[in-house]
């Protein structure tokens, strides 16, 4: 009888903590949202590229500003630029907090660079339906890097990811492996295979698988408090946006040569308005890409280069030479316009021959244009009257008058001219001219 009475003060005791804790949480989930954790979330859904790892950088310092417990990161990337790649894993490991990547919702995948940035994360998280892997590293148009390059790619990356994982105790092989052979596997294999910590349906679900787990970061052990938090969704904006579209080496590289080709316009033809216009948006927006994109000022100073040995052409009687000069100039700024030594983040050859080819042809139009112009006879005033033929309306000796386009002038010639006789003007002194005969006449 003691045991039995001894078992259920036991079940009863445990039913009123039991009780107890859950009156707890359900009072710590209606608590006032301002006294409740925070937890940032980030919202990845596309390629890899700077303008990205600008909008996880700043959404991971405003969350260590304003004292967030967690950064969760939801990702959806067929992958994206490798040195992109590494700076937003390098963001992670040093931030203040925990930063989770999540990879949801259900059918989306971690591909590549994010299947490298989800490994690289302090939890990382997958929901059902969803794919992580495939982290071979490609050239930028897709295609395989070859040679010696392909193997010193992949061994760096290889050890950068093995340490990585390796730190975060993750399966450092299943990595390797994932880099090597380009192996992808499910969540629930991602699970079972500890490339992954957390399969979670939604949000709110992995809020509460995270709740209460600890994690060592810099040396400091970081407690999950996240069941009843509050997750405040930090918005891409229109920078962000703009930045997505034209922050691409190749875009960039076209709009400063939009910018260059209208600007010159508008210089070479004042009034025309929208050459000027145009050159001006392009050169505005190729200055704000260039804030998340490496740009190296040697490659700057060659295009500059290029466009004084243009004009110079002009001035100089070079026979081709300072063209020449021009052209090689502007060919070696496009290819060193960009500080990096990964293909992704320079310009393409596809969009640098053409380029410089249409940049090139437009100068020497234009130049052809200004010397026409320039060697081209006087067409109004006095000078534009030297040469033209007229018509004697009465005989000329040493004066008398001629019609020269259709006005009538008083003239002189050197030699008796009959009336009615054609007469070209071969000089202007104020309003007299002074003619003689025609010989076409």
């Amino acid at each position: 009888m003691n045991s039995k009475r001894s078992v259920c003060v036991f079940l009863a005791v445990a039913l009123a903590v039991l009780f107890v804790f859950e009156g707890i949480r359900a009072e710590e989930d209606r608590k006032d949202p301002a006294t409740r954790p925070l937890v940032y979330r980030l919202d990845v859904d596309g390629t890899i590229n700077p303008a990205v790892a600008d909008y996880l950088s700043k959404g991971i310092a405003k969350a260590e500003e304003d004292n967030a417990t967690a950064v969760i990161i939801t990702m959806d990337t067929p992958g994206g630029v490798l040195t992109t790649t590494k700076t937003i894993i390098k963001d992670m490991l040093n931030a203040k907090l925990p930063v989770v990547v999540f990879v949801y919702p259900g059918g989306s995948s971690a591909t590549s660079a994010g299947a490298l940035i989800t490994m690289g994360a302090d939890i990382a998280a997958m929901a059902p339906g969803t794919n992580i892997g495939a982290a071979h590293p490609v050239a930028g148009g897709g295609e395989e890097i070859s040679g010696t390059m392909s193997e010193k790619v992949i061994n760096d990356l290889t050890a950068y990811m093995r340490g990585v994982v390796a730190k975060k105790g993750r399966n450092a092989d299943w990595a390797e492996k994932s880099i090597t052979a380009s192996v992808s596997v499910t969540a629930k294999e991602a699970l079972e295979l500890n490339v992954i910590d957390i399969v979670a349906e939604s949000i709110p679900d992995l809020l509460k698988e995270l709740d209460g787990k600890k994690i060592e970061k810099d040396g400091m052990t970081m407690v999950f408090n996240t069941r009843a938090a509050r997750v405040e969704k930090v918005a891409h904006g229109y920078r962000f946006k703009i930045l997505d579209v034209i922050a691409n080496p190749n875009v960039v590289y076209i709009l400063g040569m939009l910018a260059l080709l209208g600007i010159m316009m508008e210089l070479y033809n004042p009034g025309l308005i929208f050459p000027g216009v145009l050159g001006g948006l392009c050169l505005l927006l190729t200055l704000f890409a260039s804030q998340v994109l490496p740009i190296n000022y040697v490659g700057i100073m060659l295009i500059i280069l290029s466009v004084v040995l243009f004009v110079l052409e002009l001035k100089v009687p070079s026979f081709g030479l300072l063209s020449i000069g021009a052209i090689v100039s502007l060919t070696l700024g496009s290819v060193m316009l960009f500080e990096t030594g990964e293909t992704a983040m320079r310009v393409s050859w596809a969009v640098i021959v053409p380029t410089v080819a249409m940049v090139s042809a437009f100068f020497i139009f234009a130049m052809g244009l200004a010397v026409k112009a320039w060697r081209s006879k006087p067409r109004t005033g006095g000078l534009g009257l030297v040469g033209e033929v007229g018509i004697a309306l009465s005989d000329l000796d040493t004066d008398g008058k001629v019609a020269v386009h259709g006005e009538y002038w008083n003239a002189s010639a050197d030699s008796r001219i009959p009336k009615g006789e054609r007469v070209r003007v071969i000089r202007v002194d104020n309003l007299f001219l002074k003619v003689t005969r025609d010989a076409g006449g």
